[in-house]
């Protein structure tokens, strides 16, 4: 396989990543993209901030190719912010920002894998030292992985919002099975994980 299919494949596995994630707000109120739904606060606009983050740290900051250069950094991005800013939205933070700042970051990521061969070699300066040095695929693949993981926790958030579940717009990738057939699925594992646990 050439440099160029790599990228290729790289890319279309980091977009259809963030695609889902994004689909996950759709047709939500701000209060359910926001709502925390886990005991640690788990929500999903904060997730969609979260990854934009990710990206500006992994393929910007690593390769030297930081993207707050010529407009402010936001505070939750800089070094000095509290714990888990990055991992829920203010009230004054829009949606639209948040996901904006996102879309922003796919174009700096997707410009640095177009411009810098997958064998270029960045270091990651929160990584542990003997592990900071590291190629741009490897950053590809950690980023894809990230932002599949954090996809997958939208897609329990989301369903303990309104139910919606599945993959993609499109493909949900669910058996198929209307609100009884889930109600039924459920109540079915529910008496499997009693018996086992001898409930």
């Amino acid at each position: 396989m050439n440099e160029q299919s790599a990228k290729a494949d790289l890319l279309r596995y980091l977009t259809s990543a963030r695609d889902a994630l994004l689909w996950k707000l759709d047709g939500l109120s701000e209060y359910d993209v926001r709502r925390p739904l886990t005991p640690t606060g788990t929500n999903l606009l904060g997730l969609v901030k979260h990854v934009a983050g990710v990206e500006f740290g992994y393929f910007g900051d690593t390769f030297d190719r930081p993207y707050f250069v010529t407009e402010p950094t936001p505070s939750y991005y800089r070094e000095d912010a509290e714990a888990n800013a990055d991992m829920w939205a203010t009230a004054e933070e829009s949606r639209e920002e948040v996901v904006d700042l996102y879309r922003r970051a796919w174009a700096h990521s997707d410009a640095t894998i177009e411009a810098l061969p997958l064998d270029a070699v960045g270091r990651v300066p929160w990584w542990p030292e003997d592990r900071r040095e590291v190629t741009l695929h490897r950053v590809a693949v950690h980023v894809i992985t990230d932002t599949q993981r954090h996809a997958g926790h939208a897609d329990i958030v989301r369903e303990l919002v309104d139910g919606a579940a599945g993959m993609v717009k499109g493909n949900d990738n669910m058996p198929p099975g209307d609100r009884g057939y889930w109600e039924s699925h459920r109540e079915r594992v529910e008496r499997a994980a009693r018996e086992a646990g001898g409930r």
